[in-house]
């Protein structure tokens, strides 16, 4: 795959405005705006009003596609110290339980994904509490709206939830921070604004492939095809969400997990056939060390196959050190070490100090910069998949 890639496209106004026809990268460059837009919309819509200003009994939230990792980021806050349970629920039915003194959050970019709508409309008929966000001139809105819930708008301009993540996602956090359910403020929304921009600074289009650290990222995801492995809770959130970009963005298949639990399952590909240990149905030795046969020829022998690469994803080590953090670091390294006398290339992102949030913003953001160079060096416009478009036709929209 690497023999597609082309470095010069991405360091290429021309090449990127004629590929990027939706401008993905300008979307992803208002991240941080739309963040403080959504502070904004929020307030305006009365985000205080939310569940009636009540702790509910418990918080069930719905989104589906490019929207999903809403569902993640906000049960990977919640978890640590919400007083009440938050689920996810992608689709329908609403679960039995819900009731009156519940709260449903609901997300949809257009305000009609058939999933969140449904479940947003049988929570109104049941009584329970709404949060929706999405288009304001839309279904969703409506339910709300005969519900007496909050609906927050998404803004001007937003046309695909790849690239306004940011816009459905910080309401959410707002309302339930309200509520007392996730530590994050208006405060810390700033604070990831601020991050954010930093990233579209350092990730901007200008910026050479040689320093610019998305364009190299998409040029290391080009040589092989990508395993994403977060090296805890929040990066792995950040890795399902980079293996989501890399399909969707890239139209590169790629999978992703999170240590310690997927350890064994990622470390397991390391004897197969996509790495350079593997030897014809007779795997190397664990630890043996491989490499590439440098007098291959292509025009003889055949294309090269395949070969998996490894995204690491890594927290910043806390200040003391704890034993948890300890363990993890130590089983990252033991991964990657593995990974690499495997012959599978490794590259690492390590995400900045700050608040959880804050530094799951910029993992994210840094990924989906990269997805979307992968996808432009490629010769792929990022937002145009003409199979997506064919299935869309094929399903009846």
């Amino acid at each position: 795959m690497a023999s597609f890639f082309d470095e010069s496209r991405v360091d290429s106004d021309d090449a990127l405005a004629a590929l990027d026809s939706h401008q993905t990268l300008r979307g992803l460059a208002t991240s941080g705006a739309q963040v403080r837009e959504a502070v904004s919309l929020a307030e305006e819509a009365g985000i205080e009003r939310v569940a009636g200003g009540e702790r509910p009994r418990s918080v069930l939230v719905a989104s589906l596609g490019g929207s999903a990792v809403v569902c993640d980021v906000l049960e990977l806050l919640a978890e640590p110290g919400s007083p009440v349970p938050v689920s996810v629920r992608r689709n329908v039915p609403l679960p039995g339980w819900v009731g009156p003194l519940d709260l449903v959050v609901a997300v949809s970019l257009s305000g009609r994904a058939p999933g969140p709508l449904a479940l947003a409309a049988e929570a109104a008929r049941r009584g329970a509490a709404l949060l929706t966000v999405g288009a304001v001139e839309s279904p969703l809105a409506e339910v709300t709206a005969r519900a007496r819930g909050v609906h927050i708008g998404i803004g001007r301009g937003r046309t695909t939830s790849r690239t306004a993540l940011w816009s459905l996602l910080a309401p959410v956090l707002l309302g339930v921070g309200h509520l007392g359910l996730v530590d994050v403020d208006a405060r810390v929304l700033a604070q990831t604004a601020d991050r954010l921009d930093e990233l579209a600074e350092t990730c901007r289009p200008s910026s050479e492939s040689f320093v610019n650290p998305a364009k190299v990222l998409a040029a290391d995801l080009a040589e092989g095809v990508p395993v994403v492995l977060g090296d805890g809770p929040l990066n792995g959130v950040a890795a399902g969400r980079a293996a989501s970009m890399l399909a969707r963005t890239a139209r590169v298949p790629a999978t992703s997990g999170e240590l310690p639990d997927d350890a064994a399952q990622i470390v397991a590909c390391f004897d197969g056939p996509f790495t350079a240990a593997y030897s014809g149905g007779q795997p190397s030795p664990a630890g043996a060390r491989s490499t590439d046969d440098i007098f291959a020829d292509p025009f003889l022998d055949g294309p090269a196959a395949p070969r998996l690469s490894l995204l690491m994803l890594r927290d910043v080590l806390p200040d003391p050190m704890t034993r948890e953090a300890d363990e993890a670091r130590h089983l990252a390294e033991a991964v990657t070490t593995a990974a690499r006398e495997a012959g599978v290339r490794v590259s690492e992102v390590t995400a900045q100090a700050g608040h959880p949030l804050t530094r799951l913003a910029g993992q994210m953001a840094t990924t989906d910069y990269a997805a979307t160079y992968l996808a432009l060096g490629l010769g792929l416009d990022p937002a145009v998949s003409p199979h997506v478009a064919d299935l869309r036709d094929r399903a009846g929209g």
